[in-house]
């Protein structure tokens, strides 16, 4: 049997990876599985079959930063992001938000990546494929704006971060 990860991998003179910690259910992966997989055709969709990342992982180590990755809807998750913020210099998410469609929902996902920056008191670049992608200062506030629905390609700057926040605290 093949295992599979969602997962990023960082590429230059230091090489790093990091598995997706927190799953979606049903698009990832199906709870229950073994009693529900194969009972209606739903339950046997393709790619619904990752593995999780271990909670212990360290960040991705570029040739300058260290990046707290985190992928598609584990942005959701505050104390996930606490566990290795501090350690940090900068966050990062990606994401496939081709399933919410013309809905609100990457626009509440872009806002939860917004409350990350501004918890932790670090730079978010968000990337997204259909969704909207971002460059998010330490204060929660979008510096660049991608459009949804259009290939494009934003640019800036992001200065490198230290220290810890009450909230990291």
């Amino acid at each position: 049997m093949t295992i599979y990860y969602n997962s990023i991998i960082a590429l230059g003179q230091q090489q790093s990876e990091y598995f997706k910690q927190r799953l979606v259910p049903f698009g990832e992966f199906v709870p229950f599985e073994g009693a529900l997989r194969g009972v209606i055709e739903f339950f046997n969709m393709p790619m619904s079959n990752f593995r999780t990342g271990s909670d212990t992982q360290g960040l991705l180590i570029s040739d300058t930063a260290k990046i707290l990755p985190l992928i598609c809807y584990e942005v959701a998750y505050p104390d996930l992001t606490r566990q290795h913020a501090k350690a940090s210099d900068m966050l990062l998410t990606i994401s496939n938000d081709a399933w919410f469609g013309a809905s609100i929902g990457p626009l509440q996902h872009l806002q939860m990546a917004q409350m990350r920056a501004l918890e932790s008191g670090r730079w978010m670049l968000r990337a997204t494929n259909n969704g909207i992608s971002a460059i998010i200062n330490p204060r929660g506030h979008i510096v660049e704006r991608g459009g949804q629905f259009v290939h494009e390609t934003l640019t800036g700057e992001i200065p490198l971060m230290k220290g810890a926040t009450p909230w990291t605290r």
